[in-house]
């Protein structure tokens, strides 16, 4: 896991420093660095295919040297509104030949009566082990947010806990659902969180958990957690119980710094993370296996209502393309992408800016301002 650190440790450096540093610094690449790659694509549902479609728009001034293989026909649903059962096959093969895919969230709808298929979304962190989920949030200039300097990575356990998807009908209206914590994943997660904070300079892990209730679950993630911290006497080890997690979170942000989660705690503080810096739309984020990485939107929203409006913020799609960019071995263009999008929502005026972060324009204005800054 420690090897995968180091492959994605770039995707969320201090920002500030490196708009400082940018300038000055002359990117000399390896041989084979400007080789065309191939990476997965799957739109998704709601909003998805607009985001994708202004990734792409974006890409093509960007003369990356990255060619996208489109899959516009996996959906949470099928046109009656019922759950898809499977993961299509040859999307998979793709992602697993690929090593890269870049996703839009997968509709999963609500249903009475089919209660035993799982969300495709959740079914892909499981057929693939993307165990680490790290998203970063951060308090961007000229985008409206409670406070100031908030410069947050969490790392969640992607693919256990109450995810197992291990529930039943004991009798009737009794249900049992089973919350599995495995020491390996637990301990791969600390590892990764660990890793990830000393390779980009990080002060200060928090370990999120509700261990004084579920004692051998959330205690054996705990147990870990504390084993890993021994390793990095460099770096501070907290621990914080979820509830008071998510009272710190909204009352004083600025003392997280990276947070380490079991799966459901780290859905819960991600999501709070995404509303303080300024909503969903700005939130990147990536899933991270052996071998395999797919870049996604870091708060999983839909966003079903406001899909075919030309609304869609399409920043939280462009900043995991640059994400992506940066694990690809390219971080000329994903500094050269990174920097139009954060000199665009610093500086354009809000007829410019989408509706959720205070502006009155649209999808295709705040891409055409992105592309007139690259």
């Amino acid at each position: 896991m420690l090897r995968q650190a180091k492959k994605v440790l770039g995707l969320c450096r201090p920002l500030l420093q490196a708009q400082q540093t940018r300038a000055k610094i002359t990117y000399v690449p390896s041989p084979g660095d400007a080789k065309p790659q191939t990476v997965t694509m799957i739109p998704g549902d709601g909003i998805g295919p607009e985001v994708s479609d202004a990734v792409m728009e974006v890409f093509d001034h960007l003369k990356a040297p990255v060619n996208f293989e489109v899959f516009d026909n996996v959906h949470g649903s099928d046109p009656y509104g019922n759950p898809v059962d499977e993961f299509p096959d040859e999307v998979l093969d793709s992602i697993k030949r690929n090593g890269v895919c870049l996703k839009g969230t997968l509709f999963t709808p609500l249903s009475e009566h089919n209660t035993s298929t799982q969300s495709l979304n959740v079914q892909l962190r499981k057929l693939l082990d993307l165990q680490i989920n790290l998203v970063h949030g951060w308090t961007m200039p000229g985008v409206p947010s409670r406070f100031e300097d908030i410069d947050i990575v969490v790392i969640r356990e992607n693919t256990e806990g109450e995810y197992s998807g291990l529930e039943h009908e004991v009798v009737p209206d009794v249900v049992e659902s089973l919350k599995v914590i495995t020491q390996l994943k637990s301990r791969r997660t600390v590892e990764y969180a660990f890793g990830y904070a000393f390779l980009n300079n990080r002060k200060k892990v928090t370990a999120v958990h509700k261990a004084n209730i579920m004692k051998l679950s959330d205690g054996l993630f705990l147990k870990e957690f504390r084993r890993v911290a021994q390793k990095y006497p460099s770096i501070k080890a907290e621990e914080m119980i979820v509830d008071n997690t998510c009272m710190q979170l909204v009352s004083r942000p600025d003392q997280f710094d990276v947070m380490v989660t079991p799966n459901l705690y780290g859905n819960l503080v991600s999501n709070v993370v995404a509303g303080l810096i300024g909503g969903p739309g700005l939130f990147p984020g990536v899933n991270v296996g052996e071998g395999v990485a797919v870049f996604e939107q870091g708060a999983r929203h839909v966003a079903k209502d406001i899909a075919g409006q030309g609304v869609a913020n399409p920043s939280a799609g462009l900043l995991a393309a640059a994400m992506m960019l940066r694990h690809l071995n390219l971080p000329g263009f994903s500094d050269r992408l990174e920097s139009a999008i954060l000199d665009t929502l610093a500086t354009v005026p809000g007829s410019v800016k989408t509706p959720d972060i205070g502006g009155t324009g649209g999808t295709k204005s705040l891409v055409k301002a992105i592309t007139e800054r690259l």
